[in-house]
């Protein structure tokens, strides 16, 4: 199971800013292993979502190219305090990862 995302969002009006943390290794495939001199297998987030009180507001295909334990801000226009925020990713290898959190 993968390791749990950390989640944050605050309201500025009636705009929700939403950072995540997810932890994930991110591998491309093309590193190799320092000791074995084999490759690392690819290992990358691919589909990213995130609703807002269950009504998508973001989905994003992702690739190989993004840095280990990858960081997404987003800003979510209509919010209010209280709504909850959720983000959930997909890999390669078929993992996923949710996280919640509520507007404050």
């Amino acid at each position: 199971m993968a390791e749990p995302m950390k989640m944050r969002a605050s309201i500025s009006g009636d705009v929700a800013d939403v950072k995540v943390l997810m932890n994930h290794p991110m591998e491309t495939g093309l590193r190799k292993d320092a000791k074995t001199g084999q490759l690392i297998p690819a290992h990358f987030i691919n589909e990213v979502t995130a609703t807002l009180n269950g009504k998508p507001v973001l989905a994003a295909q992702w690739g190989g190219g993004i840095s280990k334990n990858p960081y997404l801000g987003f800003k979510v226009k209509g919010a209010k305090a209280g709504d909850k925020v959720t983000v959930s990713w997909k890999d390669n290898k078929g993992e996923s990862n949710t996280a919640e959190a509520a507007v404050s």
